[in-house]
């Protein structure tokens, strides 16, 4: 992953984000007070699975992001718990031109150690991404040699995909909001618009 030099100058905005599960017996009033200390104009707070994208919070925070701000949170589990979506989010703060800072790990995007540690970090997934690929693929090789077809169920039907082009394809919903819509990743739109175009 490339994070790439931040806008330079003195005044950063520094947006805040805080989350707790549903069902977790806390608040984010622990959250909020470390992040104001920092320096936070405003903290979008909000309740929801770490692991699931349709958290309307974290996306005003996204949308709202000008060059040189910078994300801050508590901790970095509070803006995902799986790493693949980690460096999803990630990514989107640095198309942005905006920066990322965790408090309790230490990790800042704004300076050259912490946009190399993020570097190494999206290594190591990559590396896994492909380790899961090849070990896929060999399985399926291996049932393919024992007469067994697998793969996975598609996680849209295909009238649903048909619709996902044609709304992607016509401008009138994001990729972002098609996945929302139909309760997937935008990763799968992506897949199914690259599919369609190829």
């Amino acid at each position: 992953m490339g994070m790439r030099k931040k806008a330079s100058g003195n005044q950063r905005t520094l947006l805040g984000y805080a989350r707790v599960s549903r069902g977790e017996d806390q608040s984010t009033r622990m959250q909020v007070r470390a992040l104001k200390e920092v320096g936070t104009s405003k903290v979008f707070q909000e309740s929801a699975s770490g692991g699931r994208w349709d958290r309307p919070e974290l996306h005003r925070l996204l949308d709202q992001l000008r060059p040189g701000d910078v994300v801050v949170v508590w901790k970095l589990d509070r803006l995902s718990r799986s790493l693949k979506d980690l460096l999803h989010i990630l990514e989107k703060i640095d198309e942005a031109g905006a920066g990322f800072r965790s408090l309790t790990e230490a990790v800042d995007t704004t300076t050259a150690g912490g946009r190399m540690l993020m570097q190494m970090i999206g290594s190591f997934a990559e590396f896994e991404r492909s380790m899961i690929r090849e070990r896929t693929r060999a399985g399926l090789q291996a049932a393919r040699e024992q007469g067994r077809v697998g793969g996975r169920r598609p996680k849209l039907s295909s009238a649903q995909r048909k619709e996902v082009i044609a709304m992607v394809g016509s401008g009138s919903k994001t990729a972002a909001e098609a996945a929302r819509l139909f309760g997937v990743h935008p990763s799968t739109v992506g897949r199914i618009v690259a599919r369609n175009n190829a």
